[in-house]
């Protein structure tokens, strides 16, 4: 047995690897296809065969950050704008929930400013009344506005972290802060909903060993939900001629944090998919549980552009849906009927 296979090994059964051994397994590439199995293996015992499929709704492309990786950035003058009214994103959430039996509802969106507290607490009221799980996704905020979203009845918070090397985040981010964003991860666990939170692979001064530190964070803040994808450069960014980030090292990073928080909810992102045809599959077999299939409609879809050549832009709602049960039943696995909580566990389920 290696030295990987034996870390991989103690991982699966301990979930517990330093920093040092992390980068050790970070940087063995002839360990990734053990390291993968792994990572299935424990999401198989821990956390089942069922797959959660969540609606995503991008219900506006307006932003008040500048981040240099991210097509939404406020100085991007390239993109068309738009912000998709409150009558409609019922109407999303109702389709994606009575037509096609999702059980979550996704809003995600750019820092805007026009949906305030009282404007997304009504939403969120509506959206509740179709007995559905909610997420969102909309950037920093007070803690009295995570606890209204909570009493108004969201559920959770996606709020990614990009990266825990504060330096490379403050270069990456301008005018904004490592610390306040760490402070809003903890503000959302206090108002007691789940904690969402990730980061992109491949960034422009990203080091293996911040990656090994970013895994390690994710267990710090007791993780709800860890998305984890591949940094795509954007044309219109600062950051435009940046290599990116490799679907390899994003599923390397995935399958050591399933490995460490075996319980969790890890979805299989489209930034993958996007990178490789088979992108969402391969992560589903290297430890992802979740699927968000894209219910915005194809009008506004093309504009909520993060990235590039979203493998996803031009499928209808309906669209999205056939092609992720196709490749679910490809792979032996199954869509999960529940609104797919996080339910912390101790021991693997036999």
């Amino acid at each position: 047995m290696t030295a990987s296979s034996e870390l991989i090994a103690k991982a699966a059964a301990t979930r517990s690897l330093s920093r040092g051994e992390l980068i050790e397994l970070l940087s063995d590439d002839d360990c990734n296809e053990a390291l993968f199995a792994a990572a299935d293996d424990v999401r198989r015992r821990y956390v089942g065969d069922g797959i959660h499929l969540r609606a995503l709704i991008e219900f506006s492309n307006i932003c008040r950050n500048n981040c240099c990786y991210c097509g939404l950035r406020r100085d991007n003058r390239n993109i068309k704008r738009y912000r998709i009214d409150a009558d409609t994103i019922f109407n999303l959430a109702e389709y994606a929930a009575r037509n096609m039996g999702l059980k979550t509802i996704v809003l995600q969106s750019g820092e805007d400013m026009f949906f305030d507290r009282d404007k997304l607490c009504d939403i969120i009221r509506r959206i509740k009344t179709l007995d559905v799980a909610l997420t969102l996704s909309i950037g920093e905020k007070t803690a009295a506005e995570y606890k209204a979203y909570k009493a108004a009845g969201a559920d959770r918070f996606l709020l990614r972290i990009e990266t825990t090397d504060r330096d490379l985040y403050h270069r990456l981010d301008p005018g904004m802060n490592w610390q306040n964003r760490r402070r809003c991860l903890a503000d959302i666990a206090a108002a007691g909903l789940e904690v969402g939170s990730g980061v992109m692979v491949g960034l422009p001064g990203q080091t293996i060993e911040s990656l090994a530190d970013d895994i390690l964070f994710f267990r710090e803040i007791n993780a709800d939900m860890i998305g984890i994808g591949p940094f795509i450069p954007h044309p219109d960014t600062p950051l435009k001629d940046a290599a990116g980030g490799t679907l390899e090292m994003s599923l390397k990073v995935m399958a050591l944090t399933r490995l460490l928080l075996p319980d969790i909810n890890i979805p299989a992102t489209t930034a993958m998919e996007t990178l490789a045809p088979d992108g969402q599959t391969k992560a589903l077999q290297a430890g992802a549980n979740v699927i968000m299939p894209n219910v915005t409609l194809t009008q506004y879809r093309r504009h909520y552009e993060l990235y590039p050549g979203k493998s996803t832009t031009n499928y209808t709602p309906d669209e999205s849906l056939k092609v992720l049960r196709d490749k679910i039943t490809g792979i032996n696995r199954f869509v999960a009927t529940d609104k797919g909580f996080h339910h912390q566990t101790k021991n693997g389920k036999a």
